[in-house]
């Protein structure tokens, strides 16, 4: 290669080198965790986790994700928001935390990062810490070249530092102690090594720490329980967002009572990751309304994927513009049942008529050249914007063939993103 790593496209395009050093990560999983175990199993039953190749951006990409993310925090923080996406009957504890892990998604497009979603349990985190360590420089233009805003080897310590805040601003003066991370099932989620690594980082910090499911947890004298030891701070991976089913009522009491600091929480989920709160974030007119700031509201319209409900009433004009539109469901998470449009037969169309489902402005993903099996191919990528409390914590993207992510693609899964520190691209 001999353009600059600033020229993050070409990168993309011509840059077929393998930049993952299988050996070290091997490393780092096993002296983090004693043994090997863990990466042997996910190379078994994981092959797909992470990518043998990195993602490039720009420095004028990221600022534009992070004032994108700032202009959607600023609106969330209005009350006339708060009025517009809460329930009258949202209960709202009188200890309200920021919760961890708040994923911003993008697409770059050629007109610039677009938001696409945002996620409020987003996963992979700690596992692109490490796949980050993991890498090597393949070429000159890869010196010198970050992976986010925090240094990567600060960010284990500022991670454990999130949940500890948590922790105090739920009113707690004494020290953290005692963290479950719950699941259903836990064992068999996708993402369960990092639930392990997890457990590790909070244990090697002097917080004990556990995996559990919401059915071995109980609430008894204003406590929440697990194995008979005191919970203090669960950090929540469950995907139903409002703690509403019958088996996550102990876990929904200990947040709505702060029996213990429940992280990220429903109210979390409610004011960021419903995929109905886009279709304000894109609606001039409500923008305008909510007396927002016209430099805030222009942010917002170029930034995220225009975003709609879908009605019947509307039926025959999205089904005509459908081969411009992604359509999701309101309520859903990990790629389930979305389509792109152009691939829409009658059947399903009728069942997202049937269904709680928006439908968004069709914003092409990047693409990134990998070599597999010595050809060349191109895969799509998304990038994922690791935030807490408004402040950006690290980048990583994911690499996939098909209408989502799936984690199921030869050559894909996580990947490190890289980009020039402002100063070495000015």
């Amino acid at each position: 290669m001999t353009k600059t790593a600033s020229n993050a496209s070409i990168l993309n395009r011509d840059c077929l080198c393998t930049t993952i050093n299988p050996a070290a990560l091997e490393r780092e999983l096993a002296a983090l965790l004693g043994d090997s175990g863990l990466y042997q199993s996910i190379r078994t039953h994981q092959p797909h986790l992470f990518s043998a190749t990195a993602v490039f951006v720009t420095p004028k990409q990221v600022e534009e994700m992070r004032a994108l993310i700032g202009a959607v925090e600023s609106v969330v923080a209005t009350s006339a928001y708060r009025r517009a996406v809460l329930a009258p009957d949202t209960p709202v504890p009188e200890r309200v935390t920021p919760g961890v892990f708040l994923g911003y998604d993008f697409h770059l497009s050629e007109q610039g990062p677009r938001l696409i979603e945002i996620n409020t349990n987003a996963g992979g985190a700690l596992l692109n810490v490490y796949l980050a360590r993991a890498q090597k420089a393949c070429c000159a233009e890869m010196h010198g070249l970050t992976t986010g805003p925090v240094a990567l080897a600060a960010l284990e310590e500022q991670f454990v530092a999130m949940f500890r805040k948590e922790w105090k601003l739920a009113g707690h003066d004494t020290a953290l102690m005692r963290v479950a991370i719950v699941d259903d099932a836990p064992a068999t989620q996708y993402l369960y090594p990092e639930f392990v690594l997890f457990q590790a980082l909070f244990r090697r910090h002097g917080i004990e720490a556990s995996i559990a499911e919401p059915a071995a947890l109980s609430v008894r004298d204003e406590k929440l329980w697990h194995n008979g030891q005191k919970i203090d701070l669960v950090y929540n991976r469950l995907t139903d967002f409002g703690l509403s089913e019958t088996a996550h009522a102990p876990l929904r009491e200990a947040w709505e009572q702060n029996l213990a600091v429940v992280t990220p929480h429903p109210l979390a989920h409610a004011l960021y990751a419903n995929k109905r709160n886009l279709i304000l974030l894109t609606d001039p007119q409500w923008l305008h309304s909510a007396g927002l700031p016209s430099a805030t509201i222009d942010v917002l319209l170029n930034g995220i994927a225009r975003t709609r409900l879908v009605e019947p009433a509307q039926a025959d004009t999205l089904w005509a513009e459908r081969k411009r539109l992604f359509f999701k469901p309101a309520a859903g998470f990990g790629s389930k049942a979305v389509y792109r449009g152009d691939k829409l037969t009658r059947r399903v169309w009728e069942e997202i008529l049937a269904g709680n489902y928006v439908s968004q402005e069709l914003v092409a993903p990047g693409e990134r050249q990998v070599q597999i099996e010595a050809e060349a191919t191109a895969l799509k990528y998304d990038v994922r914007n690791f935030v807490y409390a408004g402040t950006l914590q690290l980048l990583a993207a994911r690499l996939y063939q098909g209408q989502a992510t799936n984690f199921r693609t030869p050559g894909g899964g996580f990947a490190p993103v890289f980009y020039p520190p402002p100063e070495q691209a000015a």
